[in-house]
């Protein structure tokens, strides 16, 4: 006979963390089925201010306090100008915005999260149905049902991916690096964040409370090669049309690995975003362009809305689910005309297919 929970989350990283954290507070004991995952880099260090009210709503406000953090203070950009710009420190009633240890904070995270008290099976969802009253799900070959399913599983969205559409606005990808210093450099690096636009894309690169440079380019998917000059993606052809960026990793003797990384940093969201007896959170309902340097906020965000309309829906409220789905709906559509606003403002590459695909976007399609 298949064991039976009320609630599953199915998948880790942020938003499934803050789900289970947040269901466990309103008193349910949800299955959350989050394989063991090798915490490692990856592009996303910016934590927004108004995460802090999220964290401290999952009482986690404590780990921006751990960990090799700093407060991001020092924000350059070159943006619509050559001229290169400093915006000090932004004050928000939240603090400051945060610079992380991205791999210490999810640790973290997940560690409060399976501390609260979750059923954790550390495997891969293999399959799931609409059963009655619910779901059956197949975890590494147990079966499991349970009444309501949340799909934190991020862009591939195992569960939810068959039960509505996904959009795209477009095609960015992300090439990314972590720098260390030259051990021979003299020069202290100044703690700081920089974006540079560039005619195929833009530069994202902040330094790290460890001394490290986070390295990030965007690009459309199908630019990339004509970014690197025709060949495989390397930092040295990326870095030809830089000047600020390539001007502080030169000045302060970080030192370029052979070859960058890749990830999808396309803008897609889920419509709708929940359905009978399912909802999704995190990456699986809406990833967002990194420019707005708010894809960790909407996890923390999502993760604490879905668990509680799911939660609600449980105890009798038929609504929830959708007022859920129409609050993501609306915060899509506002994130796409500030989306559009920003790269507006932007006018020298007006011959830049990039550019052109953000100033005169053509409908959004499925992906």
């Amino acid at each position: 006979m298949a064991d039976h929970h009320r609630i599953a989350v199915i998948g880790a990283g942020i938003a499934g963390a803050a789900c289970c954290l947040r269901l466990t507070q309103l008193g349910f004991r949800p299955l959350w089925v989050a394989p063991e995952e090798t915490l490692r880099d990856k592009p996303g260090e910016l934590l927004s201010a108004a995460a802090r009210p999220l964290l401290a709503a999952l009482g986690a406000e404590g780990l921006l306090a751990k960990g090799t953090h700093r407060p991001a203070h020092g924000m350059f950009s070159a943006w619509g100008s050559d001229r290169l710009t400093e915006r000090s420190s932004i004050v928000h009633l939240e603090g400051p915005q945060t610079v992380l240890d991205r791999m210490g904070f999810e640790r973290g995270l997940n560690g409060l999260a399976e501390a609260s008290g979750p059923v954790r099976l550390a495997e891969q969802l293999t399959g799931c149905a609409p059963a009655e009253n619910g779901w059956l799900l197949d975890v590494a070959g147990r079966k499991m049902t349970c009444e309501l399913a949340i799909d934190a599983s991020g862009r591939k969205a195992v569960l939810a991916r068959d039960r509505a559409t996904r959009f795209r606005a477009d095609r960015l990808a992300a090439l990314y690096g972590f720098l260390d210093q030259d051990p021979a450099s003299d020069v202290t690096p100044t703690p700081a964040t920089l974006v540079e636009a560039v005619p195929d894309g833009w530069f994202y690169a902040t330094c790290l409370a460890d001394g490290r440079l986070a390295l990030n380019f965007y690009t459309d998917a199908d630019l990339m090669r004509e970014a690197s000059g025709g060949r495989e993606p390397a930092w040295e052809a990326v870095l030809s049309t830089s000047v600020s960026v390539r001007r502080w990793i030169d000045e302060a003797g970080f030192l370029l690995p052979d070859k960058p990384l890749l990830a999808s940093a396309a803008t897609t969201w889920l419509a709708p975003c929940a359905g009978a007896n399912w909802l999704a959170v995190g990456d699986a309902a809406t990833a967002f362009d990194p420019l707005s340097s708010h894809g960790m906020t909407s996890a923390l965000w999502s993760g604490l809305q879905g668990a509680e309309a799911a939660a609600a829906s449980l105890t009798g409220d038929p609504l929830a689910s959708d007022i859920y789905a129409e609050r993501v709906a609306r915060g899509v559509q506002e994130f796409l005309i500030g989306r559009r606003r920003i790269y507006a403002q932007e006018t020298r590459f007006a011959d830049s297919p990039f550019w052109q695909r953000r100033q005169q976007p053509k409908e959004t399609v499925p992906a």
